[in-house]
């Protein structure tokens, strides 16, 4: 894929990604029409620091996502400021980071609890904004959150870096100019995991969804509902689960009488902890169904669900955006940094917000400026390397990242409580982009905008 675009300032921006020898040469603007002085917007900071705000859930079911998420911000800002080793700074492919924190201003930050509630998050949000001076908002382990608080900062005139959402929304029909998003998403997943599904268990299945109710759940269910059946599985039945659902027992027995034989469980965090374990409780690992073997499938997989379901993800298959174990320099960089601080490897949640908080800060430092429209300019088309998932394109017209994807499965013997999934595929990028139009993410409708600068 090739793109070129012409700029608000009228610097044409070229690069080809897919197949190209190298990445391009990073952009420095000069800085001279965003100039921090030359107009106001929201937040510029004045002094010799400069405050983001971190937006995670502290409480509620994606607080072990959220705990982890601090922790990667916490170093991010360390390394930034010019302490510890660096992590990936120096494997990252621009190189306008040099420790001497975002524009030559000492990085402070500030924290908010979204209790994976959307109205929770977008008041401790406005907080960091209006009360704390925040001048990029960044985190969140819930589609339904990252929607919210990005459209909260559209309205504001701020950066959202999405932290953890993997919705086909949060860059597909909810799209914003002022929001970037690192994850990969519902699509990518389906895409991903079809043909892997299918060469395993055979084209010939019947699938049951448990989806949590939210538009998380609503993306990936239809994702991977139109991936497998483009592959020959037929879907029985599709159930949404309450978001607050602790014991999903009386949802898995329906699937005993379906006629199913493959169970996909659009659930994560301590959801979907707690409905593979119900339904290996009730047996299903166990069961033959229309002559096969029942099998289980969980879509967005992490280190942490891992851990909290323990053995019960033993040969189950899932998809996701990044794993410890990954070999390249930028992966075993930031394990080693993480690790060495808080004594355990990463999760892909740490891995993306870390991953975000080194790009904003090193767009600012491209733009030579924090207003949020020159930085937006920085983003959008910028291809590079280092961070841990081979080249990556930050794509213009949706402001969503393009990298391969991983699919993985539970590990039958397992070395340690964090060696819990093993690689078995990754999946090239061309196999998982769409164009920004399709119809899963929101067809032509769905546009950006216009970047808004705030006051």
């Amino acid at each position: 894929m090739s793109k070129s675009k012409l700029t608000r300032r009228g610097v044409l921006k070229t690069g080809a990604y897919a197949g190209a020898a190298g990445l391009a040469t990073p952009i420095i603007f000069d800085g001279s029409v965003w100039a921090d002085g030359h107009s106001g917007f929201t937040n510029a900071p004045t002094g010799d620091t400069v405050t983001l705000g971190f937006n995670v859930p502290q409480s509620g079911p994606y607080a072990d996502e959220g705990a982890d998420e601090l922790r990667a911000y916490e170093l991010a800002v360390e390394h930034l400021n010019g302490g510890g080793d660096g992590g990936m700074i120096p494997t990252f492919s621009s190189k306008t980071l040099d420790g001497t924190g975002i524009n030559g201003k000492k990085v402070e930050y500030v924290t908010g609890d979204t209790q994976t509630k959307s109205d929770a998050a977008r008041a401790s949000a406005r907080s960091m904004i209006e009360k704390d001076g925040a001048i990029m908002i960044t985190g969140g382990s819930s589609s339904g959150v990252a929607v919210a608080v990005q459209a909260l900062c559209q309205e504001a005139g701020i950066i959202f870096m999405a932290g953890l959402t993997h919705s086909n929304d949060t860059t597909g029909k909810d799209r914003k100019a002022n929001g970037f998003r690192h994850f990969f998403n519902s699509y990518m997943s389906g895409a991903a995991l079809a043909p892997v599904l299918a060469n395993a268990y055979g084209k010939d299945r019947k699938a049951y969804h448990l989806t949590a109710d939210y538009n998380w759940g609503y993306t990936t269910e239809e994702a991977v509902v139109q991936a497998t059946e483009g592959m020959g599985w037929e879907t029985v039945n599709a159930v949404k689960t309450p978001l607050t659902q602790t014991d999903f027992s009386s949802y898995i027995a329906p699937v005993l009488q379906s006629g199913a034989d493959v169970l996909v469980l659009n659930h994560y965090g301590g959801n979907m902890v707690n409905s593979l374990t119900n339904a290996v409780q009730f047996g299903l690992r166990d069961k033959e169904v229309n002559g096969k073997n029942f099998e289980i499938v969980v879509p967005l997989y992490s280190r942490l669900m891992a851990r909290g379901a323990g053995a019960n993800v033993k040969g189950i298959f899932g998809s996701t955006n990044w794993h410890w174990s990954l070999q390249d320099e930028g992966s075993k960089a930031f394990v080693k940094s993480f690790g060495t601080k808080y004594g355990f490897p990463p999760s892909q949640a740490a891995h993306t917000v870390y991953c975000q908080t080194l790009l904003y800060a090193d767009a600012v430092n491209r733009a030579g400026s924090f207003n949020p429209c020159a930085v937006a300019e920085a983003l959008e088309g910028f291809e590079f390397d280092g961070l841990g998932n081979g080249k990556t394109l930050y794509r213009a017209e949706d402001h969503q990242c393009f990298k391969d994807v991983l699919v993985v499965k539970g590990k039958e013997n397992p070395t340690s409580e964090f060696d819990l999934l093993e690689i078995v595929e990754v999946t090239p990028v061309d196999q998982v982009m769409y164009a920004p139009d399709h119809p899963q993410m929101g067809g032509a409708e769905a546009t950006l905008g216009e970047c808004n600068p705030g006051a």
